[in-house]
């Protein structure tokens, strides 16, 4: 079994049509995106219209919950800002990204053994949390123990990482990003997604027996940045997708 991974899109089709190549490349058995899909470029009508149109799975993001009560006038389309991302978004999409759910929760029976896997945007507990490569284990470790997950998907961050915990009973835990796709901050550019790879082997028991892969796909960078600078949303996006930062 395998499963591809991403999110954090940002409206930026060049980077998902990129990784979209790739994936289909790889011929997942399922695919998942854990939300924002929406914000900071110029084409999120096509990012929702391809997903939607693939039939992923998808969850809210905190881009996508800002559409929610947003007023879209001819005045709001023609002023410059941040809020250009948002309302250049159909009303069918915007009614598409309201009702996006909060959490996905998977469980697997492989041998003897159950395998739980939970998705979410920032944590469990609140769309907007962080949940970093560093942030306190046991922390952590309460998170997964009160959503019963065995493996955690995150994005928000735009970090990637892939963190192994080991409980008290000496079962491994798996705390994976999935970075991003169309707006990474880890001084890499290239648009990132994650492939995990599940066999009847595959056990908490284990902390080998899952694969974790993150893929780094190049797309024209420059090319998306320069759609930045020529749209009115604010210039230190296209610098910050520039640097990746």
């Amino acid at each position: 079994m395998k499963i591809a991974l991403f999110s954090d899109i940002h409206a930026n089709i060049l980077a998902f049509n990129a990784m979209l190549r790739d994936m289909d490349d790889e011929k997942p058995d399922a695919v998942y995106c854990l939300g924002d899909l929406v914000g900071y470029h110029i084409h999120p009508n096509e990012i929702i219209d391809e997903i939607r149109r693939r039939a992923i799975p998808a969850i809210k993001g905190n881009h996508d919950e800002k559409v929610a009560g947003l007023v879209t006038t001819t005045e709001a389309l023609a002023e410059p800002g941040a809020q250009y991302a948002y309302h250049i978004i159909s009303e069918d999409n915007r009614d598409y990204l309201k009702t996006l759910p909060a959490h996905i929760r998977l469980e697997y029976h492989l041998g003897n053994d159950k395998l739980n896997m939970v998705f979410a945007h920032g944590s469990t507990r609140k769309i907007d949390e962080y949940v970093l490569i560093g942030t306190d284990e046991d922390y952590v470790m309460q998170m997964l123990k009160e959503a019963n997950a065995d493996m955690l998907f995150v994005g928000h961050s735009h970090k990637p990482y892939h963190r192994v915990l080991q409980d008290e009973s000496g079962l491994y835990k798996h705390v994976i990003n999935l970075g991003s796709v169309g707006k990474p901050k880890d001084g890499d550019p290239l648009a990132c997604y994650v492939l995990v790879t599940l066999n009847e082997n595959s056990s908490c028991k284990d902390k080998n027996s899952i694969g974790v892969e993150f893929r780094r796909v190049e797309y024209d960078v420059e090319a998306a940045v320069k759609a930045i600078e020529n749209s009115p949303l604010p210039k230190e996006f296209a610098e910050a997708l520039r640097k990746s930062i």
